[in-house]
């Protein structure tokens, strides 16, 4: 029932007593009825507020005078989301529930039993335990399935993954008891692990993918980005690393002040970073210190429209100061400067204050003046638009037009565009290998394949002894996952074709890579042949060497 249309039934206790000692004073008897309408009539107009308070007083007049009872904290957590959202996309409310599992992956740790694993058929299955985590030490081994998490059954109970990651997480020091299938064991092995903190590393994968070349996939911005950046290429150059590639592809930000720490790693003394504009918030510049220590080294950024914030601010930087060479596609474009704002019950709001700019001054944001809606949907609109297959197809104003110091053009309107342009693959899938991916056939095999011969795997440690292994084992494991799928029912015509294992070849030896002591490394080692950015900036970094 809406407030306009209950205006009878509304007063205020001070406006009821004045009226009542007004009616004495002057000796009216009013009957019952007309009394209640006349009081009401009067505390309407004597309700005066200011504009600002209007929220906080309809709320306090549903609490205490609504004809119904209503929760007025329910309704707060309700209107709080949608008062935010006629803002900007990204100031967002977070209520305490949720506010652990918000910031959980960019503190850098939590508090579990140290397991990456995956959900096949309803069933956990262990892929690998974190060295030295509590899962190690308990006895757990990569190739385990999770059957029982204390007295439930979880295999073949349809658990939502998030609902399983909740029952193995806990607060340290608390013991989860866990019922192990093991192949070989012929019943279910106990295992007690004590819960400890799990470190939660941003960066997935620093190898060196060929000579001379480093590669460093970074996920997010978290609290620990810039030490393990900073170790990760202090090891590739004493490996031999020449060449930098940092994969900021799909990474959706973090911490600015991790961002200003990486760039400032790359950039000369008293070079511009990125700076802020805004209403009421400081407006902030931020500087190199001349401190970094790769200064000198040659870099190549890969980017995509996954890349987001924090890694916008750090390709801006390299591109506006003519440092190192961006690769990939147009990025996502969220340039806003967030300060999270905490309530005494534990929930926060993400409050945007202010934009970030490039240095040459164009602001990362991409514009949202037409609704929420239509924002979401840029990156669909950008595909059918075809940006993702051609660069001609963006349209840049010369409005927009800035110059960087060597005299580069650069483009704003949100968003980072890269130096060098790179389609995404538009080769068509052959007929099997859309049904070996459709299926998880593939996925499922490895797992199979991992569980026969783990203990030959086991035996790799470098990428050498991987690549020597595949050059003799390929085409068996390649037969092996077309008796595999045939066994499932999944049609196999055409699966000896040259398009098939261009496509199929890359991901049984990445996915088995990754169940050895290679862990991501080898999963990007030896996946990259089908990331077009990736073979691009290699081509980008061969050309580099050879000059």
């Amino acid at each position: 029932m809406e407030y306009k249309n209950n205006k009878k039934i509304i007063f205020l206790p001070l406006l009821v007593v004045v009226a009542i000692v007004t009616g004495f004073l002057l000796g009216l008897n009013l009957t019952k009825s007309h009394y209640q309408r006349q009081t009401a009539k009067t505390s309407l107009s004597g309700y005066m507020q200011p504009a600002s308070s209007k929220l906080g007083t309809i709320l306090n007049l549903i609490d205490t005078y609504y004809v119904d009872t209503v929760n007025v904290d329910t309704l707060t957590e309700e209107l709080i989301p949608k008062l935010l959202e006629k803002l900007d996309p990204h100031s967002m409310y977070i209520p305490a529930k949720d506010v652990v599992a918000a910031n959980e992956n960019l503190e850098g740790e939590f508090e579990g039993i140290g397991i990456m694993f995956n959900m096949i058929t309803d069933t956990v299955i262990v892929q690998s335990v974190i060295p030295g985590g509590p899962s190690e030490q308990a006895g757990i081994i990569g190739g385990d399935r999770i059957i029982t998490v204390g007295d439930s059954l979880i295999a073949g109970q349809k658990r939502d993954q998030n609902e399983v990651m909740k029952m193995l997480r806990g607060k340290g020091g608390t013991t989860v008891k866990l019922g192990i299938e093991r192949q070989g064991a012929s019943e279910l092995i106990p295992i007690e692990v004590v819960r400890g903190k799990i470190p939660i590393k941003s960066i997935e994968a620093a190898f060196m993918i060929k000579p001379g070349v480093g590669f460093v996939k970074l996920l997010q911005f978290s609290r620990t980005s810039h030490e393990e950046l900073v170790a990760a290429v202090e090891r590739l150059k004493n490996e031999g690393m020449k060449t930098l590639i940092l994969d900021l592809t799909g990474n959706t930000g973090g911490f600015l002040d991790q961002a200003i720490l990486i760039a400032q790693e790359f950039l000369p003394k008293d070079r511009l970073i990125v700076y802020t504009e805004g209403k009421g918030a400081p407006n902030m510049r931020q500087y190199a210190d001349g401190s970094g220590k790769f200064i000198q080294d040659s870099v190549i950024l890969m980017i995509d429209e996954g890349s987001a914030s924090s890694s916008e601010i750090v390709a801006g930087a390299l591109q506006d100061n003519d440092r190192g060479i961006i690769v990939g596609r147009r990025s996502f474009g969220k340039g806003l400067v967030q300060q999270q704002i905490p309530f005494q019950d534990g929930s926060v709001v993400n409050f945007t204050i202010a934009r970030y700019h490039t240095p040459t001054g164009r602001c990362i944001q991409r514009p949202y003046d037409k609704g929420i809606e239509a924002y979401n949907n840029d990156i669909i609109n950008r595909m059918l638009h075809k940006e993702f297959v051609s660069k001609d197809s963006i349209k840049l104003s010369d409005s927009l037009k800035y110059t960087t110091p060597k005299g580069k053009v650069v483009y704003g309107g949100g968003g980072i565009m890269p130096d060098v342009f790179v389609p995404i693959d538009t080769t068509a899938l052959d007929s099997f290998t859309h049904r070996v991916l459709a299926n998880n056939v593939l996925f499922r095999y490895v797992l199979s394949y991992t569980d026969q011969h783990r203990d030959e795997l086991s035996g790799i440690k470098t990428m050498e002894q991987a690549e020597s292994y595949f050059e003799e084992k390929m085409p068996q494991i390649y037969e092996g996952m077309i008796t595999f799928a045939r066994g499932r029912k999944i049609d196999t015509e055409g699966a000896k074709s040259v398009t098939s294992k261009k496509f199929i070849a890359p991901y049984l030896k990445a996915y088995i890579a990754r169940n050895t002591s290679l862990d991501e490394n080898g999963f990007y080692a030896f996946i990259y042949p089908l990331n077009t950015i990736t073979v691009e900036s290699l081509k980008i970094a061969d050309r580099q060497q050879n000059q």
